[in-house]
C-alpha cells in the first residue's frame, strides 16, 4: 500500500501539480528551475487557445480510434470465437494463425503496415492481380475528414450524446429492471428534448470556432490495430465459451434452438462480464497508441495525431512540461471514464446493493 501510494497516486498528484504551473520554455532544463502557480491557464489553453487547436483535433482523433477500435476488434473477435467454438478442421492452427498478431509489439506491427498501405505498393496494388486498375487511397496521408462538427457546439454534442446513451440504456433495461428503465427514458428524453430548446443559450463564446472531424488518414492506423487486437478478442471470448456447459448446448439444441439462436439468447449474455473486460482493455489500449502511430506516420502528421503523441512532443521536443503534464492528467480522466462505471457496478454487486 505503501509502494502504491507513493509510485501511482503520489506521482499522478505530482503531475497534477506540475499541469498548474508554468515551467516550461527556455530555463525549463535548468538545474532548480522556476515553477510558478498559474491555476487552470494550461486547461484552458488546450481546450479554448489557438495553439491549442492541434491538441484538440487529437482528441477528437482519440475518440475515433477508440469507437472504431472497440467495434472493429470486439467485432472480428467475437465472430472468430463463435467460430472456433464450432470446432472446425484445423481449428489449432488457424487459433494460432489468429493469435500470433497480438504476441507482436506495436513498432513491428506499425513498420509492416506501413510498408503494406504504401501509396504505390502493399494494399493498393492488390487490384492489379486480377487485372484491375491499382487503388490510390492515401491511407496514412489523405487530408479527407468525415463527420465534421465545429468544435463550439461541442457542449450541445456532449449532451445530445449523453441523451443518446440514456434512451439506450433504458431501452436495453426494459425486460429486466422496468422501473430503472423509465427512468433511463425519461432523463434521456429531457436531456435531449432540453437540449433542443435550450441549446442556443450554451455558453459557445468559450470556444473557438474549429472544424474538426474523422481524418480519412486515421484509416490505416484503425485497420493496423484491429487486426492486432482482434485475435486477444477472440481469445477472450473462446475462453469463455469453453467454460459453459456442453450440456447447456445439448438442451438448448434438443428444445429447437438454432445455432445463432444459442449465441444471442444463452451463450452471449453469460458472456457480459468478460464483454465488459473486454471493452474496459481495449478502451485503455486505444489511448496508449503512441508507438504504433509514431511508427506508421511519423511525429509530425497532424491528420494523424494523438493525445499521447502530443502529450510527448509537447513534453519533450518543446520542453513544455506543465502543458504535457497537463495532456497527461486529461488522458487520465479519459481513461477514469471506462474504468470507475465498471469499479461502482462491481462493488454493488459483490455488496448485493
Amino acid at each position: 500500500m505503501i509502494l502504491i501510494g507513493i509510485f501511482v497516486y503520489g506521482f499522478i498528484g505530482n503531475t497534477l501539480w506540475i499541469s498548474l504551473t508554468d515551467w516550461g520554455g527556455v530555463a525549463a532544463l535548468a538545474e532548480n528551475p522556476v515553477r510558478n502557480f498559474n491555476g487552470l491557464e494550461n486547461y484552458i489553453e488546450l481546450f479554448t487557445g489557438f495553439l491549442g487547436g492541434g491538441f484538440r483535433q487529437d482528441l477528437v482523433n482519440a475518440v475515433f480510434y477508440s469507437t472504431l477500435l472497440l467495434a472493429g476488434a470486439i467485432g472480428i473477435g467475437l465472430l472468430l470465437a463463435m467460430l472456433m467454438d464450432n470446432k472446425p478442421k484445423g481449428e489449432a492452427f488457424f487459433r494460432t494463425v489468429f493469435l500470433y498478431p497480438m504476441s507482436l509489439s506495436f513498432i513491428v506491427t506499425g513498420t509492416i503496415w506501413r510498408w503494406m498501405l504504401a501509396p504505390q505498393g502493399g494494399v493498393n496494388i492488390l487490384p492489379t492481380y486480377v487485372g484491375a486498375e491499382p487503388l490510390s487511397f492515401r491511407w496514412l496521408s489523405s487530408t479527407g475528414s468525415f463527420f465534421q462538427f465545429n468544435w463550439q457546439n461541442i457542449f450541445l454534442i456532449a449532451l445530445y450524446l449523453l441523451a443518446t446513451v440514456c434512451i439506450v440504456v433504458g431501452i436495453l433495461k426494459v425486460r429486466k429492471e422496468y422501473r430503472k428503465a423509465i427512468a433511463w427514458l425519461v432523463s434521456g428524453v429531457l436531456i435531449g428534448g432540453g437540449t433542443l430548446l435550450f441549446g442556443d443559450l450554451l455558453p459557445k463564446a468559450l470556444f473557438m470556432e474549429e472544424i474538426h472531424g474523422l481524418n480519412a488518414a486515421t484509416f490505416g492506423i484503425i485497420l493496423a490495430t484491429i487486426w492486432q487486437y482482434s485475435g486477444y478478442t477472440m481469445a477472450l471470448y473462446l475462453a469463455g465459451f469453453t467454460g459453459i456447459s456442453q450440456d447447456l448446448r445439448d438442451a438448448a439444441m434438443l428444445d429447437g434452438a438454432t445455432t445463432s439462436g444459442y449465441y444471442r439468447y444463452i451463450a452471449l449474455p453469460m458472456l457480459k462480464p468478460i464483454t465488459i473486460s473486454a471493452v474496459i482493455i481495449l478502451s485503455h489500449i486505444s489511448l496508449k497508441m503512441f508507438d504504433l502511430i509514431f511508427a506508421m506516420t511519423g511525429p509530425d502528421n497532424g491528420q494523424t495525431g494523438h493525445p499521447a503523441l502530443s502529450m510527448y512532443l509537447t513534453t519533450f521536443r518543446a520542453n513544455d512540461f506543465a502543458k504535457g503534464a497537463a495532456i497527461a492528467m486529461v488522458l487520465f480522466l479519459i481513461a477514469g471514464t471506462f474504468i470507475i462505471p465498471y469499479l461502482i457496478s462491481s462493488y454493488k454487486q459483490r455488496s448485493g446493493r
